[in-house]
């Protein structure tokens, strides 16, 4: 039996979604939210093995809402539902750690088993949309600038990291748990292809600083 944490701020949605799943035989819903917050505080009482997020909620998203449950539960698998085709949230959510990517115009039954692979630990997202990824960090590294391919969270980290902070300084400054910080500082680090925090922070004190001009 798969348990499923519902995660969308409509509530017709909600409804749906939950009769569906609690049809199969195998699948069953143990907590819903319609905000970041409510899912933040009842996740982790449900014991839920799957996350069905919606990415745009009033509160915030659902990719960096997925990001910190992936940080505080890395036993939870998510699955990201979504009304819109966007390459960019699709590229975000693989960065967050997400197992799939869904459109709400989805099947029934194809729904049902993309909870069930993604609660038996597979990926749903195909080669290509792999390779598209691939090639997105590769392109953005030639284009030369390093940190677009951060979040708007790990960008936020990467500032301060600048500034010389702590992890913990940086949790308390952003309202997060010091162990969410760390894993936005190992997450940046790959994107940036950095092995240690102190290259992270020459570099972006040397972004931050302008250029000088040049003579002649």
């Amino acid at each position: 039996m798969a348990r499923v944490f519902l995660v969308d701020d409509h509530e017709v949605v909600r409804v749906g979604v939950r009769e569906l799943l609690n049809s199969a035989d195998d699948l069953e819903v143990v907590g819903e939210a319609g905000s970041v917050a409510e899912a933040l505080a009842r996740v982790h009482a449900s014991g839920a093995d799957v996350a069905v997020l919606d990415v745009r909620l009033s509160d915030g998203n659902g990719i960096e809402l997925c990001r910190e449950l992936r940080s505080q539960l890395p036993d939870l698998k998510c699955l990201m539902l979504t009304s819109f085709t966007d390459d960019e949230a699709l590229f975000d959510a693989i960065m967050a750690g997400a197992s799939g990517f869904v459109l709400k115009r989805i099947l029934g039954n194809d729904l049902q088993n993309a909870v069930r692979k993604v609660a038996a630990g597979e990926s749903l997202l195909d080669a290509r949309s792999t390779a598209a990824l691939l090639n997105r960090i590769r392109r953005e590294r030639e284009e030369g600038d390093p940190v677009r391919t951060l979040t708007e969270q790990e960008r936020t980290v990467f500032d301060y990291i600048g500034e010389g902070l702590t992890n913990r300084q940086i949790a308390e400054k952003m309202f997060l748990a010091e162990k969410t910080v760390k894993n936005y500082v190992s997450h940046l680090l790959a994107k940036l292809g950095l092995e240690r925090r102190t290259q992270a922070a020459v570099l972006a004190t040397r972004l931050r600083k302008p250029a000088p001009p040049s003579e002649g």
